[in-house]
Parts: C-alpha cells; structure tokens; sequence
C-alpha cells in the first residue's frame, strides 16, 4: 500500500491532539456508534487531567486507498526527547500554528529540529474561526521564523492550510467552504514524499527503536520505522547500540502495525513502515534492530542534554509508610532506572549515601511528571530543591539560558520587567498585542526561573501565560535572588488545632487547616518576615471553670494555600524537602530537629 508517515508539531494548546482526532474521524477509522472521549490520542490519566500531550503516540488512517502514518507528539519543551527522536521516523511534518497566538517558543524549538533534518513542513493556522484569530499576521511570524533558522528555499516554499481542529475543517483560502479535513489529506498525500521502499526492501532488515514501551502480555517493545529490508514473525535479528556494540540477539514474537488507535499483529512489515516489535530482554531506545549480518548502527539523532537536577530520597519523614507502599530506596532506584531506559532525555545517577538517586531532566515539568507518575503508583519520596546542572567551557563555568515568552496584561508588564531583570534577563522583545495585551520576550538563566512561575502568577492576578524554552549556553551571571520570606515551622507532634492557627494567622499565610497531621520539623505555612518562626500549631484553648463574660467567639480559619506538586518543588529553599505520598504533599525541613538546624547552620557559615 501507498504510505506516508508524518508528525505534527505545535506549541502546546494549539490543537494538535484535537486535529488528530479530526482526522481518525473523518478516515471512517471510527464507526458512526462508536462512543469516543475527547482527545482521544491522550490515553494517559496525568494527559487528560492537564490538557497536554507527554508522551508521543502514533496512529495511522486510510484515505483514498493509501495510508498516512500519523504521529502526535509533545508541545512542552520539557518532552522535547520525545519530539527529537519522531523527527527520525517520518518524512514530513504538519506544523500547527494558532492564529491569535502566533508562533510560540516551543513552536521554534521543534520547528528547528526539522528544519535541521531536512523535512519540508506544511503550515496549518488553526483557530482561525476565533474572534482575536489573525492568520494574516501569524503566517508572516512562520515565514520570519522560518528565516531565522536557516530554512533552505524549499522550506521557505511551504504550503499553507487554514482550517479549525475543533469544527473539523481545513481550507487552502482563508474564505473557503469549511466543510471537511479532505483539503489537508490531499495536501499530505501531495507533498509528503513516500519513504524509499520498493528499493529498500531486497536490503537487510534494519530499524531504528525510536520509543520504549512495556506490555503485560509481550514484555518490552520497541518502536521505529523500518529502515530496510523486511520484518517477518519469528525472525531471528540482533540489536547493537549506537556504538557498534552488540546489545543481545533474540528472535521476533510479534509485530504490531498501528491502525488507528489500535495495534494490530502483522505477519510481515516493510521499510518505511512504522512497527512495534516484541521479543527483546535489553535492547532499548536509539539502539539498531538489524539483520545479524549488519555491524553499523543507524545514525540516532543527538539529544539536547538535561538543564537540571533534583535528588530523590526515601520518606523519612514521621508520617512515613503510612500512605504508600513503595517506600524502599531498592524500589526507587529501578523505578527511576526504568524511566531513564524509555526516556533518552532523563538521567539517573546515585548518591554517596545510597538512600538518594540525582535526576537529571529539562525542567521542572518533566520531573514533575515523572514524580506525580510515581506516587499515583504507590511511592513515597523525599524531594529536594532542583538545581541547574552547569558546564564547563574553557576553564568557565557556563549556565542554561531560556528563551521566555510571556502574555499579560499592560497594568502588569512593568513588574514582571523588573522580576525578570533582578533574575538577570535580558529583554529582547516587548510589543503590545490586542486585547489590551503585551508580549514579552526576555534571555533568562535557568536558574532564575526556579520558584518564579508561583510569583508570577501572584504578580498578575492569575491571568498571565509563561512559556519557556532552552536557547543557549552562557557564561554565569551572578548570584539570584533566593525567596523572600522564611517559613513557620512546627515544634510539636499531633493533629493540628483550629484554635491555634487562628492565633498564629497574623504571623503568615498558613498551607494546612485543622485537624491535620503534623509532625516536628515540617513546613506549615510562609512567615510574614524572611526569618523562620517555630509554631505550635496542636496548642488547644485552656479551660478554666471561670465562666467569660459573652459567648466563645466561633473560630473562622483563612483558606490555607495548597500547592501543586510543581509549586511545592520550586517553592522550596535548599535546607528543606517535599515529601510525596500516593495521598499528600508536605514541606518539611531536611533536618526536623531544631538543635539540628542550628549545628548545620552554623557548619555552613
């Protein structure tokens, strides 16, 4: 059959998920009595909760008797490992931009990676049926973008559709029918080149494993388009790594062939085609699946390295194994082993001590995902303030700047200009949008970024958008501002006393209510002052059997502040940790002893 394999690429929220399930639709994949959920291509619990895509996942329609292979991938930069290695799977990209929005940081970030393989994008403005939609304006940002990475004059030549994911309708005039997807399958099927197969096939079997998957009844699985030759059932092959060295060789149990959101078992599969294979007990991501005649790997693409580090520890808190069932650092560390085999852009590395394991990851995001992943399957852990990994360049120390684009209102643009350039960012673009909005383009160090995005939010009444994105390199700039306020500090064990917190509430914002478990050592709140302030927060009102004039006041609580896993992760300072459990997340400090604290000061000092 007549094949096409394509990603589509987008910023995150410009539709992509909801344009795939467009297309799967209008293929007749699914039957008419079907029941199909939303965004259908997000199969991932944590995916449907935020409305974002992690995890790359393929998909394949027919239409008009040929097949398009068709990969939805990540918008966050922070998945960008994903995005990278799909790039190496197909042959064209559909790139989706929102016509109000424009091309955003994560939109130059993949748009880059390819440009640099030589693929020829088609340009989809999407939401143009908004009422701020300015596709006019949009398309010229793409061409401009365009330029300024380096895209060659057939690049630059690159077709353009305006359609709307949502209403399920693509058009080449902005003024068109608005009928159907039918003008962007031809499009695909027009422009997209078929991979090389007919002269591939009489090679040996070669393929590059793209993505790593794990299935109860198959064990591993391996994903990638089929370079040469021909897979067939039973088949015996080895896997080498990307050095040439032989990883194990094992025969074939199964090939798997996406249709529509489903695999099927195919008995045979060709160069070009997109397959998972089964049968493998070591062979992982970026290693060469080949005919046992082959002894030079295929060429993986290179992966930008992590910006940042956070180490994981067991529970040590009092409150410990009380909600998980994972608590042991043995357990941790092939959980955390796992990961970083089907994530190229993860690394774990262990302690000195033994009972902690640094991971190494793009962002905040990522690891945060990584966590939340982790306690829904039962684990406890202990989590330290993220650090920026740094690099040594000729004797100097250089640090991870990203590129940061930011959307608020013009009451708010002077204080978020004055946050970012006390985390010592350079400003490189302001402009004034519609809506009464301002765009903000500013270099950040990473390391100003830590425990910015709550602030911001605080800043602009909840109404700003930030979006961050790797660019570069650069030489240290200086130390950075660290949170402004201390903490108030538990003294006591026990459930906390509504009475209490009320006396304590002029002392600072409080994160816990009545009635909670509290523990010596942990974090109940933020302090109006930038000291830290021991509380007790289990103190009750003393009785006496004198009666008070007039009726006990009812005790009324301010809402306490509850933090995302995120937020907890960046709140935190380096002297105090997050613990995680499958049903809670608490600040605490490293060492929960008072006299502790005061000894590890004082050594630091």
């Amino acid at each position: 059959m007549d094949l096409r394999n394509i990603a589509i690429i987008a910023h995150v929220d410009h539709g992509k998920t909801t344009l795939v399930d467009e297309l799967l639709k209008q293929s007749g994949t699914f039957r008419d009595n079907q029941a199909l959920t939303e965004r259908a291509m997000d199969s991932n619990d944590l995916e449907r909760e935020r409305g974002i895509t992690i995890l790359a996942k393929v998909t394949s329609v027919e239409w008009d008797g040929r097949r398009i292979n068709i990969v939805d991938t990540p918008g966050h930069a922070d998945f960008g490992g994903e995005v990278e290695r799909i790039l190496s799977m197909v042959d064209g990209v559909v790139l989706l931009v929102d016509a109000a929005e424009g091309p955003m940081p994560q939109t130059k970030f993949v748009t880059s990676k390819a440009l640099a393989l030589g693929l020829k994008p088609i340009v989809l403005l999407n939401k143009v049926d908004k009422p701020d939609a300015e596709p006019d304006r949009a398309l010229n940002e793409v061409f401009d973008l365009f330029v300024s990475l380096d895209a060659n004059e057939e690049q630059l030549d690159f077709p353009v559709l305006y359609a709307s994911g949502r209403s399920g309708w693509a058009d080449e005039e902005l003024d068109g029918p608005r009928k159907d997807l039918s003008a962007l399958y031809n499009l695909i099927l027009k422009h997209v080149q078929p991979p090389r197969q007919k002269e591939k096939v009489d090679q040996p079997f070669s393929m590059l494993s793209t993505t790593l998957a794990a299935d109860p009844f198959l064990g591993r699985l391996l994903t990638g388009r089929i370079e040469t030759g021909f897979a067939t059932t039973g088949m015996s092959v080895k896997a080498i790594d990307r050095n040439g060295n032989e990883v194990e060789r094992f025969r074939i149990s199964k090939i798997l062939a996406f249709r529509g959101l489903s695999r099927q078992a195919i008995d045979r599969a060709e160069a070009g085609d997109i397959v998972s294979l089964a049968g493998m007990s070591a062979a992982t991501v970026s290693d060469t699946i080949c005919d046992t005649s082959i002894i030079e790997p295929i060429a993986a693409q290179p992966i930008d390295p992590p910006t940042i580090s956070v180490t994981f520890g067991i529970n040590d808190s009092p409150l410990a194994g009380r909600e998980g069932d994972k608590v042991q650092s043995r357990v941790i560390r092939d959980r955390l082993l796992r990961e970083a085999e089907s994530n190229v852009a993860i690394r774990v590395t262990d302690t000195e001590g033994g009972d902690a394991f640094d991971v190494a990851g793009r962002g905040e995001l990522q690891i945060g995902v990584l966590i939340e992943n982790m306690r829904r399957e039962g684990f406890e852990l202990s989590i330290a303030r993220p650090r920026v990994l740094f690099r040594d360049e000729n004797g100097q120390k250089m640090e991870p700047i990203e590129e940061v684009t930011i959307d608020v209102d013009e009451e708010y643009a002077g204080v978020v200009v004055e946050k970012l350039s006390v985390r010592r960012g350079d400003l490189v673009d302001m402009r004034t949008g519609t809506g009464g909005k301002t765009r903000i383009i500013a270099h950040v160090p990473s390391r100003g970024l830590i425990g910015y995005y709550g602030e911001f939010l605080t800043d602009t009444r909840g109404t700003g958008v930030l979006n961050r994105v790797f660019h570069d390199w650069s030489p240290m700039r200086g130390t950075m501002p660290g949170r402004r306020n201390g903490v108030l500090v538990s003294m006591e064990d026990g459930a906390s006393v509504a009475y209490a917190i009320f006396n304590l509430e002029d002392r600072g914002k409080f994160f816990i209510g009545s009635g909670e478990q509290v523990y010596t050592g942990m974090i109940l709140g933020e302090h109006s002052r930038n000291n830290d302030l021991e509380v007790n927060p289990i103190k009750g009102k003393k009785l006496s059997n004198v009666r008070a004039s007039g009726k006990d006041e009812a005790v009324v609580l301010t809402t306490p502040t509850r933090m995302t896993l995120e937020q907890a992760i960046s709140y935190i300072d380096d002297d105090e940790l997050v613990e995680v459990t499958p049903k809670s997340i608490r600040l605490r400090k490293k060492f929960l002893l008072s006299h502790e604290r005061k000894r590890q000061a004082r050594s630091a000092s």
